[in-house]
This record gives structure tokens, sequence and C-alpha cells, in this order.
């Protein structure tokens, strides 16, 4: 650093609430020939403004200064791109380390440090260098590398979801099943739910499979493709009449590769069901979304009702053509009289709606009739029949008393 009058100095400003700090710094300056004291601040808003008048090459400021030494060392930073700053405090926390490198300082000097550290951490500012204190270095280096192991084994875990959901992508990975949906006005199977199966290891449930893809942005481009699997029932004899339901997320909907998925199909044998756990931030653009598929037919399911506040919202904002009982509110609602109770509103406000009712996870006959006499038109569950291949889930139903005799 020259002119032509000779060696340029380093021009400094100290910024500390502490006048005893401030003298012993501006002191130590002083007594170096290559350093000059330019200014000195007792806040952030005055370190900056000096930083703005002087253009200085090294601000010395303390960590914990009115203002926050973050604050004026991001100030300092913007007011003068070509000023380092040094960081200086009585603490030697990482966690004060890392704030004040995130902000833009290029070292850490520890008060009480000799003199000749402190100069030594101007002069290598000033050149371009970073500065960390003996007594912090260690211990910034060893959080730095315990967040940088868990930010490896972060993208470590991201990626092994994400072959797994390329895993789950490739054709046969999905082999669905279909559960019945039981008219019991007319004891027949009018309907069936599509689920999908994953045939890999590790053999998990659907859900967690559906979570993890979440977890890397592919949520719905595996929706997608259970969708397109599940939707082959349609090219099976054994579909007959009977709708088939797919469940998918508000996501799914609004990206409209679903109704892709679904060309050709006879949309008024679909309906789609949005699980009341999956939230809705634009209940007017899901609407449109679903216009051309509800004008063709099509019907959609609130699932889950019953099961928390989000299924009422979505059945006000939705208008659904059918309202799916969840398994937490249909087990037991023949014994339990506040079950049973809920149950017989949503049902009383389903009739006054047109809108058609199915009760999901039945277990038992006495559930089985209980909800019968609650008024509930459609049931599917165990005691009627467990989720298996369509031919299977399609097949003539048994008396009520040759089902119970099975369980």
């Amino acid at each position: 650093m020259t002119s032509s009058d000779g060696p340029m100095k380093i021009r400094v400003i100290v910024a500390d609430d502490d006048p005893l700090v401030r003298g012993t710094v501006g002191e130590i300056i002083g007594s170096e020939a290559d350093l000059e004291l330019v200014a000195i601040a007792v806040d952030a808003p005055t370190a900056i403004a000096a930083a703005r008048a002087w253009h200085p090459n090294v601000a010395v400021v303390d960590v914990k200064m009115p203002g926050g030494g973050p604050e004026a060392t991001r100030g300092i930073i913007e007011a003068s791109r070509e000023t380092r700053v040094v960081a200086f405090s009585v603490y030697d926390d990482p966690a004060s380390v890392r704030d004040m490198i995130r902000a833009g300082a290029s070292g850490y000097v520890v008060k009480g440090a000799p003199a000749e550290e402190i100069i030594q951490a101007v002069r290598r500012a000033a050149s371009g260098q970073g500065h960390l204190s003996p007594s912090v270095a260690v211990d910034v280096v060893r959080e730095l590398a315990g967040q940088l192991e868990r930010e490896a084994r972060i993208v470590e875990h991201e990626q092994t979801l994400r072959d797994r959901v390329d895993r789950a992508l490739e054709k046969g990975a999905i082999v669905p099943a279909y559960q019945a949906i039981v008219d019991l006005a007319m004891w027949r199977i009018v309907g069936v739910e599509a689920l999908a199966r994953f045939q890999l290891e590790p053999r998990r449930s659907p859900d967690v499979w559906f979570k993890e893809a979440a977890v890397v942005g592919r949520s719905t481009e595996l929706e997608l493709a259970a969708v397109r699997a599940e939707a082959r029932a349609f090219e099976d004899p054994a579909v007959g009449s009977c709708y088939v339901a797919f469940n998918v997320s508000p996501e799914t909907i609004l990206h409209r590769g679903i109704f892709e998925a679904l060309v050709g199909l006879p949309w008024d044998h679909v309906v789609l069901e949005v699980t009341e756990h999956a939230p809705v931030a634009e209940y007017s653009a899901l609407a449109d979304a679903l216009g051309p598929f509800r004008a063709a037919g099509g019907r959609l399911s609130v699932d889950d009702a019953g099961a928390g506040f989000a299924s009422l919202r979505h059945i006000l904002r939705l208008e659904p053509d059918v309202i799916k009982l969840d398994i937490s509110l249909t087990r037991d609602v023949d014994t339990d009289r506040r079950k049973r109770a809920l149950a017989a509103a949503l049902c009383s406000f389903a009739n006054e709606m047109g809108i058609s009712i199915v009760a999901e996870g039945v277990e038992t006959r006495s559930e089985l009739e209980a909800l019968r006499t609650l008024g509930v038109g459609y049931c599917q569950g165990y005691f009627l029949r467990k989720p298996a291949p369509l031919d299977v889930a399609t097949a003539s139903l048994e008396p009520v008393a040759v089902l119970e005799a099975g369980n």
C-alpha cells in the first residue's frame, strides 16, 4: 500500500461504546507507523456514518455495541465497499463469531488479546485476509465442521429419498389395491377406492412414500404416477359399472397433470378424493381447476371428514359431491354418543345439501348398523371387504351374516 509520497497508511475506525476500550485500541493503532486511526464511533449508526465519510480500510467493531455489531458490520460494508471489518468482543462464543462472519466480518479478535494480535488482525484484514483469535478458532472450526457434517448428512438423506422416488416411478413399482364401497340400501358394491401399494424395498406404508417424496419436492410426480397405475382399473372388465375414487392432494389438482392422467376415462365414473389434512391456499383456484372435470360428470369427495376443523372448511368451500367420514369418527360410533352425534350432524348437513355420505373404516356389524340408522348411505371397511385386486374387490357381496361369521 504505497503512494508517491511513500507507504500509505491503513486507515482504521474503532466502534465501541466502552471509552476505555476505544482509548486502548486507539493507542495500539497509533503506535504503529503503518496504521492511522481516522475516526471513533460509539454505536452502529455513528460507525456506519464514519465509514461513509472516511472510507477506511478497516473497521474494528464491537460485537455487542449499541445497535448491534452485525447490523453495524452490514451497514459499514454497504456504505464503504472497500472496508474490511474486524469483530472485537469480550465474548468468545461460536454464535457471536458466526453472526459477525455472516454479516461480513473478515476477522474476530477477543478483547484482552495481545496488542500484536490486534495489529495483525487489522493488517490481515486490510490485505484481504481473515483472522480468528486462537481462543475461538478451535471452537469455531469444530462448530463449522459439525455444521458441514450435518449438511452433508441432509444432502445424503435427500439423495436417498430422490433415489427411492426414482425407483417408485419405475414401471411396475406401484401395484394398486382397491377397497369396495357398498350401497347399504341396495347392498351392492357401487365403487372402489384406489390405493397405491409400493412393491419396493424397504417395505413401508404408502403414506411414508408420499411424505418422503414431499421432502424432496416430488409428491405431485409420485401422486400422478399412482393415479396412472390405478386408472388402469378402467381397462379391466371387473370394474363393471363401479366408479373409482382416487386420492389426490390440492397441489396435484392445481398442477392439472391429474386431468391429463385421466384423459380417455369415463369421468362420470371418477371421484377425486381430497384429504382434509392437505391445506388449500387458494380455494377459488382449486375450484377453477376442477371446473371442466366436474362439468363432465366427475365428482369431488372430501376425505377424512370429522378428523379436524379443516374438513369442515373444505366442505363449505369446495361444495363436494361426497363426504367421507373418517375412521376416527366411524370407530365405536355404535357405543360413543359423541361420535354418533357428530356423525348425525354431518349426515343432516349432507342430506340438506344433496351430498352423499361414505363412512370409511367400518370394522364391525354393530358399527355398520349404527351408521345405517344415522342415515349413512355408503360404507367401506374391513368388515365389508379388505383392499384387494380389482376382481376380488368388485365380486358380489355376501350377506351380513356371512360377513360377520367371517370376521
